[in-house]
């Protein structure tokens, strides 16, 4: 079959998977691997694609991590930034030193350099994995936060170590000055990278004012931050992240309501049909995976994977319960400041570190050769990170939902809570602008009163209501007033809705999540009026 044959078979196993996930509440990413799997595993089947390292971290890669980055909050991150960054990169390295260890009692003949390589593969949970399953479980906003932090940064923790790994498999020796070096140099290279393109993107989206060129700009925008950063050697995955935290902040004041709509169904397709394709394409590569496998028994694979897979899952959970309760024990003021989280907390986000296509990406992109030689070990490396992926995301992911259910760890209501205040705030700056309207505007006054009339009555009802929206003034349009002045009336008191609630995301008050969901009506009906 053509390659855009199979890719539009894949597309629909990707529908029908989505439906089906949705029909029986298991999450679409885990029923997609299986269905991979399942696919994979039939002799000849046509619809097998090998998977280039490269194809997965350039396609894949930057838009999942530049959307999640861009509907997140900056504020919350630097709030979470202690457990973040235990996880992000102490977890890393004890979990790439365990792996490590481990591989080397094993199979003595890997090496420290694959073993240390393996380690750094299998060490970050996946940032598609844990945006799309932690967001469909109703998890605290916190922990979603951690969980989405962590796997923004992760990546470029373990890549650096992991292309350390495979620079000193041909090279004599690499010293601890080295790796402490080369990581402050990628690390702080990437987020600069970021942040020029994202602010370049930002002052473009300022210049256009043309809502299709604009969308297309921010499709365009992580891969024009992953791509340099990569290119000079730094972390373009911080990269991509940091352009997303950029343009996501900025966007509310230098996108038009059309632009935003328009951005954001565009953007809903996009990551839809990528996490499809990743999952789908990872469980399609087990035909690949057990081909490359030479010299070992079904009993011993069986038994290196599970040891392997045994020390990702309780190096986590064993590292979580110290990342979360002794620096509050050693620094009373963070006691204070954050108090400790009940004990099931922990063990949700301990469970939640699964696995997935960047992981299987890092493992294929191993070298085939070293100096001329055949780097031995690398089919079994492959499969190992292979089965780490499947074990994670299929033993994890299914059981996260019960584990949830059991520990009564779900989501609190403040998110609605802070949509109604929101609400209430922009209610409130709407009304002082129609006081300022009269004075501006008194040959409107008809239609100003009605207006005041409506949000007043919005505001008696809107905590029993939950109002979806600015009132309708839709019956006014038949008044013998100039529409274009209507117009004007209508959007300067949507702005001022708009400046409020802007105001309170920017003063900390409602979380980003609070924002959109109360953008997105505003947007709404501005765009009504246009019509």
């Amino acid at each position: 079959m053509q390659p855009f044959e199979i890719v539009f078979l894949l597309l629909a196993v990707v529908a029908a998977m989505t439906l089906v996930s949705r029909r029986i509440g298991v999450p679409y990413p885990i029923l997609l691997l299986i269905a991979g799997l399942l696919l994979g595993a039939i002799p000849g089947s046509p619809l097998y694609m090998e998977l280039d390292d490269e194809i997965v971290l350039l396609v894949f890669l930057p838009p999942i991590l530049f959307s999640a980055a861009y509907l997140s909050s900056p504020r919350e991150l630097w709030r979470n930034i202690r457990p973040i960054s235990l996880l992000a990169v102490g977890l890393v390295i004890i979990t790439t030193a365990a792996v490590a260890v481990v591989a080397m009692v094993l199979i003595p003949p890997l090496g420290w350099p694959l073993a240390v390589a393996l380690g750094a593969i299998v060490s970050p949970p996946d940032a598609i994995a844990a945006t799309s399953i932690a967001r469909s479980l109703n998890l605290p906003r916190r922990l979603v936060t951690i969980l989405e932090g962590e796997s923004l940064v992760n990546d470029a923790t373990a890549l650096t170590f992991y292309g350390l790994a495979v620079a000193a498999i041909g090279a004599s020796s690499i010293g601890p000055l080295d790796v402490v070096t080369r990581f402050a140099i990628v690390v702080i290279g990437g987020a600069l990278v970021g942040a020029i393109v994202g602010r370049i993107a930002v002052w473009l989206l300022e210049l256009l004012d043309d809502s299709p060129v604009e969308v297309l700009l921010t499709l365009l925008t992580p891969f024009a931050a992953y791509l340099p950063a990569e290119q000079i050697g730094v972390s373009g995955v911080l990269a991509t992240v940091t352009a997303g935290l950029v343009v996501g902040w900025s966007a509310p004041r230098v996108m038009t309501s059309r632009t935003r709509l328009l951005g954001t169904s565009s953007w809903q397709m996009v990551i839809f049909v990528v996490n499809g394709l990743a999952f789908l394409l990872v469980g399609l590569q087990l035909p690949n995976v057990l081909g490359d496998i030479e010299g070992y028994s079904a009993g011993e694979l069986i038994g290196m994977a599970a040891a392997v897979c045994a020390t990702v899952i309780l190096v986590r959970l064993i590292w979580i319960y110290p990342a979360t309760y002794v620096p509050r024990w050693l620094i009373p003021s963070i006691a204070r400041r954050d108090p400790a989280p009940p004990a099931r907390v922990p063990l949700v986000l301990g469970w939640g570190g699964m696995r997935g296509a960047v992981t299987l990406a890092a493992a294929l992109g191993l070298p085939t050769q070293i100096d001329g030689a055949e780097l031995e070990g690398r089919g079994l490396i492959i499969f190992l990170s292979f089965s780490v992926i499947v074990v994670t995301l299929l033993g994890q992911g299914l059981t996260l939902p019960t584990l949830i259910k059991r520990l009564n760890v779900s989501g609190e209501d403040d998110l609605e809570h802070e949509e109604l205040h929101a609400r209430t705030v922009a209610t409130e700056a709407a009304l002082v602008r129609l006081e300022e309207l009269r004075k501006e505007a008194p040959n409107h006054l008809p239609l100003i009163d009605q207006l005041k009339e409506r949000y007043e009555h919005r505001t008696e009802h809107l905590v029993h209501d939950h109002d979806d929206g600015p009132p309708s003034t839709e019956e006014l349009t038949e008044q013998q007033v100039e529409e274009m002045e209507h117009d004007e009336i209508r959007r300067a008191v949507i702005s001022a809705e708009r400046l409020a609630v802007l105001g309170l995301r920017d003063a900390g008050e409602i979380s980003e999540d609070a924002l959109h969901a109360v953008e997105r009506d505003l947007d709404l009906d501005e765009l009504r009026r246009e019509a």
